[in-house]
């Protein structure tokens, strides 16, 4: 089993960035949406003025021993973007409309 972590950047530009672990992409693509989601929540609700973030998905190479962009190739397609990954898949989608519907700007 692949070891995978999110990172989370709240700020670019700044040097702190924030690493959880994951077990599957599925679930590494569900805790960028609740970071992104919490982000713009923080600002639809003035606790902060701006932000400008980033996020993305990682995988353990146990050969190099360094985390590495999660990609996955499949005998149709190659995808190195967890959003595109997940596009079609209805249960992430429900999840997203959920989290992201209690938003004022939709």
């Amino acid at each position: 089993m692949n070891k995978l972590r999110v990172w989370h950047i709240p700020q670019v530009g700044h040097n702190a960035t924030l690493y959880v672990p994951v077990e599957s992409a599925e679930e590494g693509k569900k805790v960028m949406d609740i970071l992104a989601c919490y982000d713009l929540f923080q600002l639809e609700n003035r606790i902060k003025p701006d932000y400008c973030n980033a996020s993305g998905l990682q995988v353990f190479n146990e050969e190099e021993k360094e985390w590495e962009d999660w990609i996955l190739e499949t005998e149709d397609n190659y995808f190195d973007n967890v959003d595109e990954y997940f596009e079609e898949d209805e249960k992430i989608q429900a999840f997203d409309k959920e989290l992201f519907g209690q938003l004022k700007r939709k």
